[in-house]
């Protein structure tokens, strides 16, 4: 039987799951926001990798018969998304529940109660087929944008198409039903849903078009091509295979637990690492030349040195606030009116960078409202705060050693355009343009890589001896 390792890194704003097999291959990722019980945030990243991981055996397994037939990867591809998309639908299930429980509990006037169901019922069926076409044709489910942001999203777009009158009632609803919605682990049968997603693509295939749009890449339009002649062929064809990983049992041999919540995992004691030594060992195993990490997270920033086992040789850590990190972006995000993946790409548009006083999250509000009304663009708002967040970034990588050799950055963080530019200029010009900066589609996952590493290897280690205060705080 295969032996596979987990590692789970629990973080403040999101927990991920990593499983490796025995020779460290990445078999498995699962990524969910993490939740007030960080068991059941553990417990959600845990099993998404494991769904994960089976469409990647699935995929192993087949390498040489993708080789000769294509199509069977993009078919494998495309099953995983659906199959994304069918455990959506059961989660949007359970939110319509609690939406119309609490509607019925805020709301006591009957004809009130009335209007505001009336809209709920509308506002779902109205978005419900726009997202399954985004996991059926545009892959929504590889763009590991979580259910609260997609729902959240769409339900916003709709209430406020609505009057004003009925804002305020309809987003008291949501405000009280998404966490508790969140909050529900769902056991989801693996057959089932993958049966079910198989159903979806057949007709998908079955209905596409004939010709497709000249803006269209002729690879993408060969693909489904041959997926919309040979469908049943192909799903005949990989049906025994998909059988054999539903059944496939996961004997996970160790696992190791770390990230800001790692204390409150429902692991044993000796399962636990500081975050910092995950973060450095799963950078250095992906870049195995690093010897400096800077991991900005949801609620701290670390600068690291590594030597060349990717074990830590020093660190600085901003600990004392989440200036700088992801949760502060959140508020910003908010404070603005717009989604945390909008905050990069509107800072790319900067004509210049205005100069932030302060990056504290508590007055960061007042301070952008100042800088609108004196005129300032909130482009060229973003584009200052962005190069103040990496500023007080490289004040941290300064104090821990410098940077030399190679740089490798990980954390949610590392996913924001703005933040890579002003991170590569400012290292270019403090240490030179020899130095090579890495930043790794799987950066987010650098933790629970290496809490899945050190579960492999079952080895002890810990943090340079003068800075173990520092890993309590």
């Amino acid at each position: 039987m295969n032996k596979y390792y987990l590692g789970v890194d629990l973080g403040s704003t999101t927990s991920k799951a990593v499983i490796i097999n025995e020779k460290d291959e990445i078999i498995g990722r699962g990524i969910t926001n993490t939740r007030a019980n960080y068991s059941v945030a553990a417990d959600i990243a845990r099993d998404e990798a494991i769904y994960n991981a089976r469409f990647s055996i699935l995929q192993r397994k087949l390498e040489e018969e993708i080789k000769a037939k294509p199509e069977y990867k993009k078919y494998i591809t495309d099953l995983e998304s659906v199959f994304q998309y069918e455990q959506f639908k059961v989660r949007l299930d359970r939110l319509g529940e609690e939406l119309l429980k609490t509607c019925k509990t805020f709301f006591t006037d009957a004809k009130q109660q009335e209007e505001i169901l009336g809209h709920l019922r509308t506002i779902r069926k109205t978005f419900k087929p726009r997202i399954k076409h985004e996991y059926l044709y545009n892959n929504l489910g590889a763009k590991n944008q979580f259910f609260r942001d997609i729902v959240s999203e769409q339900y916003n777009e709709e209430v406020n198409k609505l009057g004003m009158a009925l804002f305020e009632p309809l987003m008291i609803v949501w405000d009280k039903s998404i966490s508790p919605a969140e909050n529900q682990i769902i056991e989801f049968n693996f057959k089932e849903l993958v049966y079910k997603a198989m159903e979806e693509l057949e007709v998908k295939y079955k209905n596409l078009p004939d010709s497709v749009a000249d803006s269209k890449s002729v690879n993408f339009d060969a693909e489904l091509n041959l997926l919309k002649g040979n469908f049943d062929t192909v799903s005949e064809s990989l049906r025994s295979h998909i059988d054999e990983i539903t059944d496939l049992e996961f004997n996970i041999a160790n696992m190791t637990g770390t990230g800001y919540g790692r204390a409150l995992l429902p692991f044993p004691q000796d399962c636990i690492r500081s975050e910092i030594l995950c973060h450095a060992f799963g950078a250095h195993a992906i870049f195995p030349e690093t010897r400096t990490v800077l991991d900005i997270g949801g609620q701290d920033t670390k600068a690291i040195q590594v030597d060349k086992y990717g074990l830590v040789t020093s660190f600085q850590m901003n600990d004392r606030c989440a200036a700088g990190c992801g949760r502060y972006l959140g508020y910003i995000a908010d404070e603005m009116s717009i989604t945390v993946n909008e905050l990069g790409p509107m800072a790319m548009k900067a004509e210049k960078e205005v100069t932030i006083c302060s990056t504290c999250t508590v007055f960061a509000g007042a301070e952008l409202r100042e800088l609108t009304n004196l005129g300032e663009k909130r482009e060229d708002i973003l584009g200052g705060l962005h190069k103040a967040i990496i500023m007080r970034a490289m004040s941290l990588i300064a104090r821990s050693g410098g940077v030399y050799n190679e740089f490798t950055f990980t954390g949610g963080v590392a996913r924001n355009p703005a933040v890579i530019k002003y991170l590569g200029q400012l290292v270019k010009e403090n240490y030179g343009d020899k130095i090579k900066i890495n930043i790794h589609t799987d950066s987010i996952f650098m933790g629970a890589l290496g809490g899945a590493m050190f579960a492999r290897r079952n080895i002890k280690a810990d943090l340079p001896s003068a800075k173990k205060t520092a890993e309590n705080a």
